[in-house]
């Protein structure tokens, strides 16, 4: 069996990845602020509580798992949200790094996508005011710090433009460094299909110190 420890696990993104990982058989380590949201009860699971930005405690719940996946996000909402993603990120990896686990999977952002040549969605005027600095902290994450990292086997996975509430398909296509979209020109991905997608490549890796993305 399979062990993950999946970071952020209550949010909209994680308890996806965290739902799509149970019915898979695979053990999760759900650290979480707030265990009292964690609703699911599966013999699978295993609810902490823990503060991420707290490199040793990360490191001891950590230790000895296949993964750590991380859903991390301060929340949309959070003023602070650019310096909280970009002061808690760096320190999350430090403590995968610590715990000894050699995979890194990391819910990332659409924002890097490139839309066009030499065009990333981040810099097109296309995203929202409301929501920019969230995209903005996760680009510069992934560009200035985990494309640098050498020692961990991580990969930072782009959902598509649009993430939605919606239906497991198991149908989509991948993609690198590009927005993948449909013959409408639409870029979207549900929340379930995403979360194949994330487990898959857990189970059968295809990337490598590198980003993917994934549309229909």
């Amino acid at each position: 069996m399979k062990k993950i420890v999946l970071i952020g696990a209550s949010g909209y993104v994680g308890s996806a990845i965290m739902k799509e990982a149970l019915s898979r058989g695979i053990q999760v380590t759900a650290i979480v602020r707030n265990p009292e949201k964690i609703t699911v009860k599966d013999p699978g699971l295993i609810v902490k509580k823990g503060d991420v930005a707290d490199v040793n405690e990360v490191v001891q719940l950590a230790k000895g798992a296949d993964a750590v996946v991380s859903a991390y996000n301060p929340g949309w909402n959070n003023p602070n949200i650019y310096e909280e993603t970009l002061s808690v990120y760096p320190k999350i990896l430090e403590a995968v790094k610590q715990s000894g686990v050699s995979r890194f999977l990391m819910v990332g952002g659409a924002g890097t996508l490139f839309i066009e040549p030499g065009v990333r969605l981040v810099d097109s005027g296309m995203i929202p005011e409301t929501i920019l600095p969230g995209v903005k902290s996760l680009g510069e994450f992934y560009l200035n710090t985990l494309s640098k990292e050498k020692d961990l086997d991580w990969v930072f996975f782009s959902p598509a433009a649009n993430l939605f509430p919606g239906k497991r398909t198991a149908k989509f296509r991948l993609g690198k460094d590009d927005m993948v979209v449909d013959d409408q020109g639409e870029s979207s991905i549900s929340v379930e299909d995403y979360a194949v997608a994330m487990i898959d490549e857990l189970e059968h890796p295809l990337h490598h110190r590198e980003r993917f993305t994934v549309g229909y």
